[in-house]
């Protein structure tokens, strides 16, 4: 199974985050939302209850040791590597616009579409345009 093409491993890893998605509100009725998972565990969030916090915990090492797995098992493409400080700003645009827009993609995009969610559709238009036009002007500057 290590030789999936990389199309049929993006589309288990889709239908893997749908799965977990949909497990998550079906057994706790929280949507997943990554920024707002990792935000309630961040120091100086006390207000997040200490039995709340220990399901974001898991759910996020296990977002991390399932990504780990799967690229041992499947060993996707290798991508170009990126100088540490555009990694660290591209990072820092990204926490911006979850909190500019209240959510993230798995937020937005996953659980809120799902839901069919109004406000979700304008989030999810609004970066999936961004990421758009990022690709279109790197591609054309070069």
């Amino acid at each position: 199974m290590n030789t999936l093409h990389p199309y049929l491993q993006s589309s288990l890893g889709g239908l893997l985050i749908g799965l977990a998605s949909w497990w998550l509100l079906a057994a706790l009725g929280r949507v997943t939302g990554i920024s707002g998972i990792t935000a309630a565990l961040l120091p100086g969030r006390s207000t997040t209850p200490t039995g709340d916090r220990a399901w974001r915990l898991a759910y996020l090492l296990g977002l991390i040791g399932g990504g780990a797995l799967f690229t041992l098992w499947l060993h996707p493409p290798v991508t170009a590597l990126r100088p540490l400080p555009l990694l660290a700003l591209a990072g820092l645009l990204v926490g911006f616009g979850t909190v500019l827009g209240s959510g993230c993609t798995s937020g937005h995009g996953v659980c809120g579409l799902g839901r069919r969610s109004l406000r979700s559709l304008v989030a999810t238009a609004t970066f999936m345009g961004a990421g758009f036009a990022t690709v279109g002007l790197t591609r054309w500057l070069g």
